[in-house]
């Protein structure tokens, strides 16, 4: 490789440093002064031999990324924030384990050459040890956020970048993963990033709260912030404790707390660590009873450590919370409506207008996209209501063929047409007397028979074929659509009058894609199926992750779907991101295999197993599932799980890793 002068020029300074000059480090900050010393002299790195840039194999990032996968699941929302507000600015986003694997990533696609060069992709190894002073490796070494800025860099290919990392602790204060963002460009000034620590230091720790939020979700949280408005927002502590009060673990300003405490009380006094109530000038009766202790659910608190006031709520368990939900906040509970739904907005709106309309005859026009659940909704109402007892009564307009469509609704006396049944038929809107009648699809109906449902709506009879008088029904009407109803008035599709009927009253349902109880809704469909098939099989965090970043054009029916094909396709007894139907697996499958180099065979013996038949085959996908017994997506998914690339594609991406 070819040096630049400035490249040269940096690499005199690094050998005079490894020769025990100081010639030149006057304007060296320390803390990269003592990752230069580090580097030379405990790593033994060269800084006359630039090392190429390390990317680990597909296998060995999957491996990485799975050791991690409940942070990455709860990193999701933060690190597509925080790029948001960097990518305009021509920063990329980082996210690394502990060792200093890029585990996650975000870049522009049109920088994609440039920032595979520099190592600033998806399994590149930031390692001190191996790519000497950078933001990520030194952040690890010394647990601190920092800026790593052009020619602080140790290595001469990285002195154009400029990046900034944070650390990302757990419960127990330890390094888990760095937050990073940097640029192949930037100027000169060290103060020109003075925006970037702060910025991701925020999300570091608000990643780092998620995550501890998500550890300790079946425990009872103490929130709190010295400013009450920030409380419920974004209180800075977080405790888990038990119910007596016993501190479990804290985040870092919990556990800043707790070090206060201890430097005024040793623990030797106390002989174990202090409980909530030490903590704070409380009761636990106090604490337990937050929830009812004001309207906004806080209450004010001396701190024993330091004298000084803070806000506190409590988070109360999962289970706790779950179990809440079915008691009774009236007196009458209404699970069926509870259940289809956990906090999102308007889903809120959607079941607190169901509430009401339950218990009453005013027809209901159900409208959303297309497996959204129009139909769960309409059996909830009917299951909730008065008219509980009777039957409920399904009609996909747009299932039955036009020809049939009247005599299934009115039904018909004996030898009212040729082909009819010998005794007649009840029609559906018979059979739902007593109970309701949901009429799916109403957008679908034929014009011929909405003036007779008009008639029916307006007369409460029903008039089958063949017969000479009504016969008088007490249904309730619900009704449900995908289509733009006021377009079909407009075009003359629909009856204007008919629609004004059903709608009497409108709930609309959200897209899957828009619902912020997606985790809710997932894991409930996935309990549901895992019930119905007697099964023990866990979904695991990086499936979770995968479910929850797709957009689901089919909603909670395709939803349905993708899980029942991989607990029906699963080898083994947990579903991981591979056991996902293709489409579902996002960015996770379709992320660029960028190898050191061509993948040989597999180290488990079912790995070399399956390249000996694949080998075998001509890589013939097909075949070998033949021959396995089992389907093509499970040989991928197996091809996946222990990097296993077929020729062609290995020459390709073999070319993208040079380049």
């Amino acid at each position: 490789m070819e040096l630049r002068q400035e490249q040269r020029q940096h690499i005199d300074t690094l050998v005079r440093l490894s020769e025990g000059q100081a010639i030149g480090l006057g304007g060296c900050r320390e803390v990269i002064r003592r990752s230069w010393e580090r580097c030379v002299g405990e790593y033994r790195l060269d800084p006359g031999r630039p090392r190429p840039v390390r990317v680990l194999t597909q296998q060995a990032i999957n491996e990485h990324r799975e050791s991690v996968d409940e942070l990455l699941h709860v990193a999701r929302a933060g690190v597509d924030q925080l790029f948001a507000q960097v990518a305009p600015l021509g920063y990329v986003l980082l996210l690394t384990d502990r060792r200093g694997i890029t585990v996650e990533f975000r870049g522009q696609r049109e920088q994609d050459r440039a920032l595979r060069r520099a190592g600033l992709y998806l399994g590149a190894d930031w390692d001190e040890r191996y790519a000497g002073t950078c933001a990520v490796g030194t952040c690890i070494h010394d647990a601190h956020a920092i800026t790593c800025h052009q020619r602080e860099h140790f290595d001469a290919t990285h002195i154009d970048l400029t990046c900034t990392a944070a650390p990302i602790t757990d419960p127990q204060g330890q390094v888990i993963a760095v937050l990073d963002i940097s640029a192949l460009q930037s100027p000169r000034a060290l103060e020109s990033q003075n925006f970037g620590l702060p910025l991701v230091n925020l999300y570091a720790r608000m990643i780092e709260d998620a995550y501890f939020l998500h550890r300790y979700r079946d425990c009872l949280i103490l929130r709190f912030d010295t400013d009450r408005e920030f409380v419920h927002l974004n209180g800075r502590g977080l405790i888990a404790i038990e119910e007596d009060g016993s501190v479990i673990a804290a985040n870092g300003e919990g556990r800043a707390l707790i070090d206060a405490h201890l430097r005024r009380w040793p623990p030797w006094s106390a002989g174990r660590m202090p409980s909530a109530t030490q903590l704070f000038d409380s009761e636990i009766g106090d604490l337990l009873g937050l929830p009812a202790a004001n309207d906004d659910q806080l209450r004010a608190f001396r701190v024993r450590a330091n004298d000084m006031t803070c806000f506190m709520s409590l988070i109360e368990p999962r289970r706790r919370h779950i179990a809440s939900r079915s008691m009774p906040s009236s007196p009458t509970p209404i699970p069926v409506l509870d259940r289809l739904a956990s906090d999102d907005p308007a889903m809120y709106r959607v079941l607190k207008l169901a509430r009401r309309l339950r218990n009453e005859s005013v027809s209901v026009l159900i409208t959303g996209e297309t497996g959204t659940g129009k139909e769960v909704l309409a059996r909830a109402l009917h299951d909730s209501g008065s008219r509980a007892k009777g039957p409920f009564v399904a009609v996909n307009c747009a299932a039955i063929p036009e020809s049939l469509i009247e005599s299934e609704l009115f039904g018909y006396l004996p030898g009212a047409f040729t082909g009819g049944r010998s005794k007649g038929m009840r029609g559906l809107i018979q059979q739902a007397d007593g109970g309701t009648l949901f009429l799916d699809e109403i957008g679908d109906m034929p014009l011929s028979l909405q003036t007779r449902l008009l008639r029916v709506l307006a007369e409460r009879e029903v008039m089958p074929l063949g017969a000479e008088r009504a016969v008088r029904v007490d249904i309730r009407v619900i009704t449900a659509t995908h289509r733009d109803m006021t377009g079909l008035i407009a075009n003359g599709r629909f009856r204007e009058d008919l629609y004004y009927r059903l709608n009497g009253a409108q709930l609309r349902l959200p897209a899957l894609r828009e619902r912020a109880d997606k985790h809710y809704v997932i894991r409930s469909v996935y309990d549901s199926l895992v019930a119905d098939r007697g099964a023990d099989i866990r979904l695991r965090a990086d499936a979770m992750s995968a479910l929850l970043a797709y957009a689901w054009p089919g909603n909670i029916r395709q939803l349905k779907n993708a899980l029942s094909f991989a607990l029906a396709t699963v080898d083994g007894d947990e579903i991981t991101v591979h056991d996902l139907p293709e489409e579902c697996q996002g960015g996770f499958v379709g992320v660029p295999q960028i190898l050191e180099q061509a993948p040989q065979a597999p180290a488990t013996d079912e790995g070399r197993s399956l390249h000996a038949l694949l080998q075998e085959a001509s890589w013939n996908v097909s075949l070998v599932a033949r021959r396995l017994g089992v389907s093509r997506p499970t040989v991928y998914r197996r091809m996946r799980r222990y990097g296993l690339v077929p020729p062609n594609q290995r020459e390709t991406l073999s070319a993208q890793a040079v380049s």
